[in-house]
C-alpha cells in the first residue's frame, strides 16, 4: 500500500495546484508601483515589472486592453494597477494579469472622482427631473471659459456659421489650476443674477483628468445645479466626463457639438421661413377671391335696386298697358263697324223702291236711336277709357318725373339710359313735371 505521506507530484500538477490556490485566495487588486523591464513584442501584448524599493511582481497586460492606454508605458513611470494575481505554469512563476492601468496620480483624483460623484448622485444633484430643457430660441448666451482657448474659438465659428444673430458673450475665467474653480463658480453665480442670459455655456478643450480637475469642484457642481438659468456643460473631449457634466441641465460631447445643439441652423431656419411665407401668400390669395366675390355680389344687388333699373321696369309696363289698351279700342272698333257694314247690307236687301218713301220715313223716325246709342256706348267708352287713362298715369313714368325725376332724351326723342350714348356739345332734352328744358352736354 502506498504511503499517502509520501505522494508524487509532477511539476505540472504542482504549479496547477499553486495557480488555483493564487486565484481562489486573491480577488481584483490594485497594486501602485514603479515600472520596469517594459517590453512590448509583436503580439501587442504589454509585459513589465512593477517595484518598489523592497521587492518586484512580474505583470502582463494581454492584447487589446493594452492598445487602449491614455499613456505610453516607460520605464520608471509611477503607475496604478488592476489585475488578477495568478501562476504562469509553464515557468512556474507568479504574476498579475492587468487589465487597467493609469498613472499613479490620476488614480488617486480617479478615486476622488468616483467618491464624490456618488456623494451628490445620492443627494439628488443629478437626477433626470431635476434638469430643464434649453430655451426653443435663445437670443443671449454666455460662455464660460478661456478666451485664449481653442474651445472657445471653436464654439463662437459653429455659433456664427449657424446663427450668427444670436448675441454671445464671452465671460473669461481660468480653465485649469487652483484658482479655476472659484473663478468658474463667481463668473456663474453673477452670470445668472444679472438676468441678461437665457443659457450659459460652461467649457474647455481636452486635456488630462488632471488638466480637467477643475470642473470636478464639489462647489461648482452645486452651482450649476443651483443656477437660475440652463447650463450646458462641454468639457473635455467625448470620452471625458466631469462633474459639471453629470450637473448640467445638458451634457456635450465636446464644445462644437454643444455649440450645434444651442442654436438651430439658418438653413433649416430660412426653409422653413419659406415655407411660412408661401402658406401666408395662399391664405391671403384665397381670402382676397373671397372678399372679391362678396363685393361682386353686393355690386349686383346694388345694380337690380338702382332707381335707373326702376325706370326702366315702369317704361316697360307703360308700354305694355298702352299695347293693350289699343289693342281692346281696335277691337271694339271693328265690331262696330262690322255691325254697321251688316246693317246696311240688310238695309239694302230690304229697301225695294216702291217701299222706299216708307223706309225712308221709318228711318227717319229710327235715325236718332243709333246716334242715341252710339252717343251713350262713346259715353260708355269714355268712362272707360279715363279708368285705363288712371290707371295707366298710375304706373306712367310722368308720375315718377312729377316726384323730381327727369326723362333725358335726345332731339329725335330717344331715351338716354347712359352716359356713353352722349357726347361733349350734345343737344338733349329734359322733360320735367311741369315743361321741358332745352340742354347742351359739356
Amino acid at each position: 500500500m502506498s504511503d499517502p505521506a509520501r505522494d508524487i507530484l509532477t511539476p505540472s500538477q504542482l504549479n496547477t495546484l499553486a495557480r488555483d490556490l493564487l486565484e481562489s485566495a486573491f480577488p481584483l487588486i490594485w497594486v501602485e508601483g514603479e515600472l520596469g523591464n517594459v517590453t512590448r513584442p509583436a503580439s501587442g501584448h504589454l509585459y513589465f515589472t512593477l517595484k518598489d524599493a523592497r521587492a518586484q511582481v512580474k505583470c502582463a497586460m494581454f492584447k487589446p486592453k493594452s492598445q487602449w492606454l491614455k499613456f505610453a508605458p516607460r520605464e520608471g513611470l509611477r503607475v496604478l494597477a488592476r489585475g488578477r494575481l495568478t501562476l504562469y505554469e509553464a515557468r512556474g512563476d507568479y504574476q498579475l494579469v492587468i487589465d487597467h492601468l493609469e498613472e499613479a496620480g490620476e488614480g488617486a483624483l480617479r478615486r476622488a472622482f468616483d467618491e464624490l460623484k456618488a456623494k451628490l448622485a445620492a443627494e439628488g444633484l443629478f437626477d433626470a427631473d431635476r434638469k430643464r430643457p434649453l430655451p426653443s430660441h435663445l437670443q443671449r448666451l454666455g460662455v464660460i471659459t478661456s478666451p485664449t482657448g481653442a474651445a472657445v474659438r471653436d464654439v463662437v465659428s459653429v455659433l456664427e456659421r449657424r446663427f450668427p444673430l444670436l448675441q454671445v458673450d464671452i465671460l473669461p475665467v481660468q480653465v485649469q489650476g487652483e484658482a479655476a474653480p472659484a473663478q468658474i463658480v463667481d463668473m456663474l453665480q453673477h452670470a445668472g443674477r444679472s438676468g441678461r442670459y437665457d443659457a450659459l455655456l460652461v467649457t474647455r478643450g481636452g486635456g488630462s483628468l488632471e488638466d480637467l480637475w477643475a470642473f470636478n469642484d464639489e462647489r461648482l457642481a452645486r452651482a450649476i445645479a443651483a443656477s437660475p438659468v440652463p447650463v450646458v456643460s462641454a468639457v473635455g473631449h467625448e470620452t471625458d466626463f466631469t462633474l459639471a457634466d453629470f450637473a448640467a441641465d445638458l451634457r456635450a460631447p465636446t464644445p462644437s457639438v454643444a455649440a450645434e445643439l444651442l442654436v438651430p441652423d439658418r438653413r433649416d431656419l430660412l426653409s422653413r421661413l419659406r415655407v411660412l411665407q408661401q402658406r401666408m401668400v395662399t391664405t391671403h390669395a384665397h381670402r382676397l377671391r373671397q372678399a372679391m366675390q362678396r363685393a361682386d355680389r353686393a355690386a349686383l344687388r346694388l345694380q337690380a335696386l338702382r332707381p335707373q333699373a326702376r325706370l326702366e321696369m315702369l317704361r316697360r309696363r307703360e308700354q305694355e298697358a298702352a299695347r293693350r289698351l289699343h289693342a281692346l279700342w281696335r277691337d271694339q272698333h271693328a265690331r262696330r263697324l262690322a255691325a254697321l257694314r251688316h246693317a246696311a247690307a240688310v238695309l239694302r236687301a230690304h229697301a225695294p223702291q216702291r217701299r222706299l218713301e216708307q223706309l225712308r220715313e221709318r228711318l227717319l223716325a229710327l235715325a236718332p236711336r243709333p246716334q242715341a246709342a252710339v252717343v251713350r256706348t262713346l259715353q260708355r267708352d269714355a268712362l272707360r277709357l279715363r279708368s285705363l287713362a288712371r290707371s295707366l298715369e298710375a304706373v306712367s313714368p310722368l308720375a315718377t318725373v312729377a316726384r323730381g325725376y327727369a326723362l333725358v332724351t335726345r332731339e329725335d326723342g330717344t331715351l338716354i339710359r347712359s352716359v356713353e350714348q352722349v357726347r361733349p356739345g350734345d343737344a338733349v332734352s329734359a322733360r320735367l313735371s311741369d315743361g321741358t328744358l332745352k340742354l347742351r352736354v359739356e
